[in-house]
């Protein structure tokens, strides 16, 4: 009888469970939440009517400045103001000695004395000569003789008096006074140095009026044709003929706050720079500008217009293009491409691309990576600030169950 050998099947059994176990199917991982469309804020297209302003760079002057030399020669004895003070018209700024041009004076008044001492003497001997020609105790001859006399005494008072006039103005002159009202400059010369009238004459300071002042521009040759060009069409009065008004800022400014007017047109253009000089007027009452400022004027540029404006801050670049992104009912970003213009009242005029009522995004554009993309839109009003950004509120419920799941066993 053959026996047959069996091996036994539980072992191998008992491998095979194992093995299963170890190729178990791994969880499934959860998906993360979707991220919420950024916030944005938008506002409409705003249409109204405008005035277009044309931008230059200028330079605040002073509407007079004088140079303050003497009229007469001496020695400074007195330095009467207070070097970069405000001086009135006639104040004394310097006092020159003035005893040798009192001393002329008195001279001079003596001699006009005498003068009219010797006056009074030839209209006696004229008096008395008329009464001995009638009795003919003297020639005619001898009477025309005392008649020319007496004319040049009074010939020798008229110029008597010229010199005690001149005399007097000078000593006037030792006292030099301001000749306008303004605002004086350092004292280029101190007390005790001598100053002179020839051959130039000694600068003593500097007075530049204060209020009000000039505001100096030089437009380009196209605007000056296209201002002339809006003057002949009636479209705006001419500069030369109406004081057009125009605005300014300083280089500490944000805008124009200023106002004035312009009041000069030069008659030519520069043909070395293509170029014309005009002027405006701005008051000055609380001396908030000093001459030799730089300022940047807006000057009117056009009548009045309707035009649609938007924020600059809604305007982006895209190499040698501009556009906006719209939002549309279903809160999507489109983009827009568009032509802006100048500035007005604040906001940039849009010449094409838009329509009023347009929902434009302003304040967060840069969340905005492709057209198309979802936007969750606040709508605020053109030219308004960013709105502040809102408090954090409480954890939801599910995040705070899922911190406690993390946390337990």
């Amino acid at each position: 009888m053959r026996l047959t050998k069996h091996w036994p099947a539980a072992p191998i059994l008992l491998v095979a469970a194992l093995s299963g176990c170890d190729r178990q199917e791994p969880p499934a991982q959860a998906q993360p939440p979707a991220m919420p469309p950024p916030s944005v804020s938008i506002a409409a297209v705003v249409a109204r009517e405008v005035t277009r302003w044309d931008e230059f760079t200028g330079r605040i002057e002073a509407v007079e400045t004088v140079e303050i030399s003497p009229r007469v020669d001496g020695y400074i004895d007195k330095v009467s103001f207070k070097e970069g003070g405000e001086v009135r018209k006639g104040d004394v700024l310097y006092v020159i000695d003035p005893r040798p041009y009192r001393a002329e004076l008195a001279r001079a008044q003596a001699e006009l004395t005498r003068a009219r001492a010797g006056a009074e003497l030839t209209a006696a001997q004229v008096a008395r000569a008329r009464q001995l020609l009638e009795t003919r105790v003297i020639s005619a001859e001898e009477y025309d003789e005392r008649v020319a006399a007496d004319a040049g005494a009074r010939a020798d008072i008229g110029a008597a008096e010229a010199a005690v006039e001149k005399a007097r103005l000078n000593v006037e002159f030792t006292e030099v006074r301001s000749p306008i009202d303004g605002r004086a400059g350092r004292a280029m010369v101190t007390a005790g140095n001598l100053v002179a009238t020839q051959p130039t004459p000694t600068v003593l300071t500097t007075v530049v009026s204060m209020d009000p002042v000039y505001v100096y521009i030089d437009g380009d040759e196209q605007t000056y044709l296209r201002h002339a060009a809006m003057a002949r069409s009636g479209e705006r009065p001419s500069s030369r003929e109406a004081p057009n008004p125009v605005r300014v800022g300083l280089a500490n400014e944000t805008g124009f706050p200023h106002e004035g007017h312009m009041d000069f047109i030069d008659n030519r253009l520069d043909p070395a720079t293509g170029t014309i000089r005009v002027r405006a007027v701005l008051e000055n009452k609380d001396r908030y500008f000093t001459p030799g400022l730089y300022a940047r004027v807006q000057v009117i540029g056009s009548g009045v217009f309707k035009a649609l404006l938007v924020d600059d801050r809604a305007i982006m670049t895209d190499q040698d293009r501009k556009y906006v992104y719209v939002v549309g009912a279903d809160n999507l970003a489109q983009r827009r491409d568009v032509k802006p213009g100048r500035l007005a009242e604040g906001l940039r005029i849009i010449e094409e691309g838009l329509a009023e009522g347009d929902r434009v995004i302003v304040h967060g554009v840069q969340k905005v990576f492709f057209p198309g993309m979802p936007v969750a839109p606040q709508l605020i009003n053109m030219g308004d600030p960013p709105p502040a950004p809102s408090p954090p509120g409480p954890p939801a419920d599910g995040m705070a169950g899922g911190e406690a799941a993390a946390k337990g066993p």
